[in-house]
């Protein structure tokens, strides 16, 4: 009972980590926007490192306690957990799409008091204060249909789908399937977790040469007049729609990228 107990509790620490990476890697696709309107892109993206250090720092935590999980739990079937995890952090990112509305919003008066009062600690306590939360009331608002009605793929280079769709699988497995490879190939299991460095580097080598200049570019051309903020609107609800299938696609990827771990433990020298 005991340790019944404790397997759930890990694996609800786990499914909050990876609600809060989820959440916060769905909320990137939007601030671009709020540079574009606010025409501080510097200071957006510099504010927004702030919740990316609150995402690393979750993705630092979750993996030593996803391995202490499955070490305490030998024997027991852990595959359940980790398809519970992978499934929370779907359910996450459609959150987080519902949420980019508020965010922009809410973003965009953080940019500008940035402006103002030069001063990260200021806006911190800001938003935790009774004007900040009243703000957070006035800022609250659901995506529009007509960014939904009127977005048409052909506007997104197919490639860039489908690279995002990869890139967000491989990261949606990248410490799950090395910890199950472990489980599989017992006597390999260290080399196994060691390799989530080299997944999550190709993830990230993808993200940097196909997905972050396509959005460098557009931002640009909104700049520049070549793209309105609509058409760029419509840029983020196809990255944000196909982060949705990737986060799910990752679900029955974790198998056999498990095995494919296994196979790269092996024949390294």
């Amino acid at each position: 009972m005991i340790g019944s107990e404790h397997m759930n509790r890990t694996v609800i620490i786990v499914m909050f980590l990876t609600f809060i990476i989820t959440i916060i890697g769905t909320l990137a696709y939007s601030v671009r926007i709020v540079g574009v309107k606010t025409g501080k892109i510097a200071v957006s993206f510099s504010l927004f490192n702030i919740l990316v250090l609150v995402s690393r720092c979750a993705c630092t935590i979750q993996a030593p306690i996803l391995t202490k999980y499955v070490e305490i739990n030998k024997g027991v079937n852990i595959v359940y957990s980790f398809y519970m995890i992978l499934i929370s952090a779907g359910i996450a990112t459609i959150i987080g799409a519902f949420c980019i509305p508020t965010f922009q919003r809410v973003f965009s008066k953080w940019v500008m008091k940035f402006s103002i009062e030069r001063s990260v600690p200021k806006i911190i306590i800001h938003s935790f204060s009774r004007a900040g939360i009243k703000q957070l009331k006035s800022c609250m608002k659901l995506p529009e249909k007509d960014n939904i009605k009127k977005f048409d793929i052909r506007n997104i280079p197919t490639k860039i789908i489908v690279y995002n769709i990869v890139v967000v699988g491989i990261q949606s497995v990248g410490i799950l399937a090395p910890i199950y490879a472990g489980i599989i190939e017992p006597s390999l299991r260290a080399t196994c977790i060691t390799l989530s460095g080299v997944i999550n580097g190709l993830a990230t080598i993808l993200l940097y040469i196909y997905i972050y200049p396509y959005l460098s570019v557009k931002t640009d051309d909104v700049i520049d007049g070549k793209c309105t903020e609509s058409e760029f609107t419509q840029c983020v609800v196809g990255m944000v729609g196909s982060k949705i299938i990737g986060t799910f696609l990752a679900v029955p990827l974790l198998i056999p990228a498990s095995k494919l771990i296994v196979v790269v433990a092996n024949i390294i020298p």
